[in-house]
């Protein structure tokens, strides 16, 4: 639950136990939201008991075109919750319910299974339970849980709540047999009232930065606590270039580069962040010219090997550590380096691997791009550690009092 506003909010999933095989999909919808809703099934204990998680991404958002794979800080808005439901490693499966093709693609390079809607349950009108309901038709071995603060007879949308909290959509835990009879609830119900800086609407184009905003502050990044990075590593062409070269009629080679990117550079370097450069090709002479003043690699037949090696001399662990590459061998790099991006003409797989898409292109500004995202989550990085110490300066205050109250009852007793 949520403080008063109308609107779609952050992804959410539902969640789903059955028996034997794979579970069902899930998910938000487009007007409905793109949501991640949970639901378990009854038969808790069972050997063999099947756990999906099911995301409802409809294609027909009307505020927001495909609002549920638009960008949302460098990554696909249904992107967060697959990626977070995938890391939780409590699910089988993760399952996308849509009727668009390219809903679909994104769906499948986060790793999960897609559910292709009817029409018929992709109206502007059709409700989450509808879409449920289909999809348990085509998934028997599912089931589903959902509580709310609702009758569960007059089950209001999300869009029409007039209370003064509403029911946002993040999270429901239902049984098969509750969606059965036309609810989403019933038995034991309860609300889980969400913080609102943890609860985002997203109704209309002005609402995505400050949907952004909330996503740096707060949003779901990995397993492992943010830290400070201390090393970029950039791939050559591709990233620092447009990945074109011209040749001349004496066999001479000639790259672009937006003077952007070399700006993002210096940036990082007066902020302490080394920058390093690799490329597969021997573009040294290009570097030379270039006169970036950067540790660079050519001829790098192992990416990952150069990476781990760099990682390893400057003593850093992988949190420490950003990657912007563009490529299948950047792969692996982008799966190791605590922080990753990839300019927006980057490849599908390595756009899978990466925790940020830029919207620029490389050679285009994606340097400077992921620079300033590599920013933005310092300063994340360093209000926590500002908080941590706040909390430890207080606790040791609190202690301090302590031993003085007990300092001050031993004396008044002697006396």
């Amino acid at each position: 639950m949520a403080p008063p506003r109308r609107g779609t909010t952050l992804p959410s999933m539902h969640v789903r136990r059955g028996e034997g095989r794979p579970a069902g999909r899930g998910g938000g919808e487009g007007e409905e939201q793109s949501g991640a809703e949970r639901g378990m099934e009854a038969g808790e204990g069972r050997p063999h008991a099947h756990l999906a998680a099911l995301v409802l991404a409809r294609g027909g958002s009307k505020g927001i075109p495909l609002k549920n794979i638009k960008l949302l800080a460098g990554v696909p808005l249904i992107g967060w919750v697959l990626r977070a439901a995938s890391d939780a490693g409590v699910f089988h499966s993760v399952w996308v319910s849509t009727d668009h093709d390219e809903i679909e693609k994104v769906a499948k390079q986060f790793g999960a299974q897609v559910h292709r809607r009817s029409p018929e349950v992709s109206q502007d009108s059709s409700t989450s339970l509808e879409a449920i309901r289909e999809f348990l038709n085509h998934h028997h071995e599912n089931k589903m849980t959902e509580p709310q603060n609702l009758n569960p007879a007059k089950r209001y949308r999300r869009q029409d709540w007039p209370g003064e909290l509403y029911e946002n959509g993040s999270f429901y835990f239902a049984r098969r047999h509750l969606i059965e009879k036309g609810y989403l609830q019933g038995g034991k119900m309860a609300y889980y009232e969400m913080r609102a800086e943890h609860s985002v609407d997203i109704d209309i184009d002005i609402d995505w930065p400050i949907a952004e905003q909330r996503v740096l502050s707060f949003g779901y990044f990995g397993k492992e606590p943010l830290k400070e990075v201390k090393l970029l590593v950039c791939s050559i062409d591709g990233c620092l270039t447009n990945g074109r070269i011209y040749v001349t009629e004496d066999q001479k080679e000639m790259v672009s580069y937006d003077y952007r990117d070399i700006v993002g550079i210096n940036l990082l370097k007066k902020r302490g962040i080394q920058v390093r450069l690799i490329s597969e090709r021997d573009c040294s002479k290009t570097l030379s010219a270039m006169q970036l003043g950067c540790v660079a690699k050519v001829s790098a037949t192992n990416k990952l090997q150069v990476l781990e090696d760099w990682q390893k001399d400057m003593g850093l662990s992988w949190k420490e550590v950003a990657y912007l590459g563009n490529e299948e061998s950047d792969v692996e790099c982008l799966k190791q380096a605590g922080m990753s991006g990839v300019p927006a003409d980057a490849c599908a797989v390595a756009q899978k691997a990466a925790g940020y898409i830029c919207k620029s292109n490389g050679g285009c500004g994606a340097v400077r791009e992921f620079a300033e995202h590599i920013f933005l989550l310092l300063e994340k990085v360093n209000s926590a550690r500002k908080q941590m110490e706040e909390v430890s300066a207080a606790g040791k205050e609190m202690g301090g009092n302590e031993n003085s109250r007990r300092g001050n009852k031993e004396l008044m007793k002697k006396e």
